[in-house]
C-alpha cells in the first residue's frame, strides 16, 4: 500500500509558522504568501516581519524605499532589527522610527542620504536600542556620539567605520564613547584618528568591554604598557595594523525572517506588491 503524501495544511499553525520563518523572505513575499489562504494569513502576521534587511547596489533607489516602507508597515510596530545598505533617506529612516519604538538593532551601510541631525532624532525614539552599526556613512561630530550614548542606555554594541584612514589625530569620538557608553561590551572603530589618549579613555570608561576592533587606527602605539593593558582587559582584540578591505562589508546580515532583496528581485517583488497592496482589511480570518 502506497504511503499517502503529507498534507501540509494539516500541520499545527505554530509549526507552519516556524517552517515559513526559515525561508528567504523574498520567497515568502513573492510566492509563499499566495500558495493558499492559510499561508497568506500567516504571512500577514506582523511577527513575520520583526527583522528587515535590504541591500541595494545603487544609491537613492525609490523602488527599494517603497519596498522597505511596505515591509515596515507589515510589521505593525513589531520590528526589532533593521539593516539598510545605500538607499536610505531621511524620510525613510523617519518612517521607520515613527512606526516602532522597540528597535533593538540598527545597521546602516553607505547610507549617504541620512543626516546626523535626523538620525539623532531617530535614535531618541529608540530607548531599547542595544546594537548600532554605522559603516561608511556621513555621521560625524562628538555631539552625535554623545547624544547616542545618552539616548540609548542599553547600548551594548557599537560599530563605526570610515571609508579611509584619517590622517589627522582626533580623539573626540573616543572621548564621547568613554563619557556616555559605559555599558558597551563590543566596540568597533575602524579608520579613525584615535591616539593612545583616546584609547586609554575608552578602556577607563567602558569597563565591561569584551571585544575591541581598532583596525586602521594608525596613530596608536600598542608596543608598551597600553598594549599590555588591552591584552589583559579585552578578550577579543583586533590591532590597528590588521588590514581593512574597503570593498568588503564588516556588517553581517543573516537573520531568521529577514527581508533580503537585491537588484535582481525588483520585477517579481514589485508586481506582487501591486497585486496585493498592504491593507488590514485584506487579512483572511480563520
Amino acid at each position: 500500500m502506497e504511503t499517502p503524501l503529507p498534507n501540509w495544511l494539516e500541520l499545527p499553525r505554530e509549526i507552519t509558522i516556524n517552517i515559513l520563518q526559515r525561508l528567504d523572505t523574498v520567497e515568502i513575499v513573492t510566492s509563499v504568501c499566495v500558495v493558499c489562504p492559510l499561508w497568506w494569513n500567516i504571512c500577514k502576521d506582523p511577527l513575520m516581519w520583526r527583522t528587515i534587511g535590504i541591500i541595494s547596489l545603487s544609491y537613492f533607489d525609490e523602488r527599494l524605499e517603497k519596498i522597505c516602507r511596505y515591509a515596515v508597515d507589515r510589521s505593525s510596530g513589531y520590528l526589532k532589527d533593521i539593516y539598510i545598505k545605500k538607499f536610505a533617506t531621511d524620510d525613510l529612516i523617519n518612517h521607520i522610527a515613527n512606526s516602532t519604538s522597540e528597535l533593538r538593532c540598527i545597521k546602516l551601510e553607505e547610507c549617504h542620504g541620512i543626516s546626523s541631525q535626523v538620525f539623532s532624532e531617530v535614535v531618541k525614539k529608540q530607548p531599547f536600542l542595544e546594537e548600532l552599526e554605522i559603516a561608511y556613512c556621513d555621521f560625524t561630530g562628538t555631539e552625535f556620539f554623545e547624544y547616542i550614548g545618552r539616548c540609548c542606555p542599553l547600548l551594548k554594541s557599537l560599530k563605526f567605520s570610515r571609508c579611509f584612514e584619517e590622517s589627522d589625530k582626533c580623539d573626540d569620538i573616543a572621548f564621547a564613547i568613554a563619557k556616555t557608553m559605559s555599558t558597551l561590551r563590543h566596540l568597533t572603530i575602524i579608520n579613525i584618528g584615535l591616539t593612545n589618549d583616546g584609547l586609554l579613555a575608552i578602556l577607563d570608561g567602558c569597563a565591561v568591554l569584551e571585544s575591541l576592533d581598532l583596525r586602521g587606527c594608525r596613530h596608536l602605539d600598542l608596543d608598551g604598557s597600553l598594549g599590555k593593558r588591552c591584552n589583559e582587559q579585552i578578550k577579543e582584540l583586533r590591532f590597528p595594523t590588521e588590514s581593512v578591505d574597503p570593498n568588503s562589508s564588516w556588517i553581517n546580515y543573516i537573520s531568521e525572517g529577514s527581508l533580503y532583496i537585491n537588484d535582481y528581485d525588483f520585477s517579481s517583488l514589485l508586481s506582487v506588491l501591486e497585486e496585493i497592496p498592504y491593507d488590514p482589511s485584506n487579512f483572511i480570518e480563520f
